[in-house]
């Protein structure tokens, strides 16, 4: 497993993290088996959210850790607070009921990474400020940051905010690439060329922040794109490159994405212990430059 460093000397992580949103639907046997063999794969970050199958993700996730309390220390484990049913909640009373519900679901006596789950309009950067240092102080939370905010909204927090916001988790993929996308046709009149998010992908690197890709194998808010007939091109030239390195079009997919100088961390949400493993040789090799932009030309995108 290849490993990075997650904000400037705050964490050693592997490349490939484990999403845990989907372990709702296994039973404690099941949940057992694949956080076994994350671990054995080198994969030592967990990815929650608390909303995560409505609290089970990471009940489930806690029982493993009930059975397994040697191991604590050898794991890094991330949760998200924030979504409530209709709106978004950055409050001081919001954030501690989550980290605390959260702690005790999860048998934790701290939280490695916090992340706030989506923008609240609402925010009073102070209010979070305060609360993220009573959670520091307190030793329940170790590091923070984000998820789905753009830079703008990072730096408005930052006012009120004393420590760094190591992380900013965001969708990435070789088909939903819009942050890299528009780094590309600059200076250009073309749909590619709209910034929807800002230059996220330079100011995360500019900021010791750390981009973690959410749902790395799916297209917007659809399906897969992988054995897609939708997207014939981009899986033909997946096939070739997994016939080239011997692996799996999982790996070549994700090993685009760990192939940006960006440093980005993939979340790999999958319940298959197989296919977490075929998804883990993303880290043995490295795609030339050649073979990056020719996905991504395969993806739809295009240079101009």
């Amino acid at each position: 497993m290849k490993y990075i460093e997650i904000g400037k000397d705050r964490i050693k992580a592997p490349a490939i993290a484990l999403g845990c949103m989907r372990i709702s639907s296994m039973d404690n046997s099941q949940v057992e088996e694949l956080l076994m063999t994350a671990l054995e794969q080198g994969v030592n970050f967990f990815d929650h959210a608390d909303i995560y199958g409505k609290g089970k993700s990471e009940e489930l996730f806690g029982e493993f850790m009930a059975n397994h309390k040697n191991l604590r220390e050898k794991m890094i484990i991330q949760t998200k607070c924030a979504i409530r049913p209709g709106y978004y909640d950055f409050s001081k009373e919001h954030i501690i009921k989550s980290v605390e519900t959260s702690l005790k679901r999860m048998n934790l006596d701290y939280i490695d990474v916090l992340l706030l789950h989506r923008p609240d309009a609402l925010m009073e950067p102070e209010e979070v400020g305060e609360v993220f240092e009573k959670l520091f102080t307190g030793g329940k939370v170790r590091n923070f940051g984000v998820s789905n905010h753009n830079m703008m909204q990072i730096e408005l927090l930052k006012r009120g905010v004393s420590f760094p916001l190591i992380i900013n988790q965001l969708q990435l993929s070789l088909v939903n690439a819009g942050m890299i996308t528009s780094g590309i046709n600059v200076n250009m009149e073309n749909k590619e060329s709209v910034m929807h998010d800002g230059f996220l992908m330079e100011y995360s690197r500019l900021n010791n922040m750390t981009v973690q890709a959410w749902s790395p194998f799916r297209y917007g808010k659809g399906g897969v794109f992988l054995d897609n007939p939708d997207y014939p091109e981009l899986n033909a030239e997946l096939d070739r490159l997994a016939e080239k390195y011997g692996v799996k079009n999982t790996a070549v997919a994700a090993a685009w994405i760990l192939r940006h100088p960006a440093k980005t961390q993939v979340i790999a949400g999958t319940t298959n212990k197989e296919r977490l493993c075929d998804i883990c040789k993303a880290a043995d090799f490295e795609l030339t430059r050649e073979e990056w932009y020719s996905l991504y030309r395969s993806a739809g995108h295009h240079l101009p």
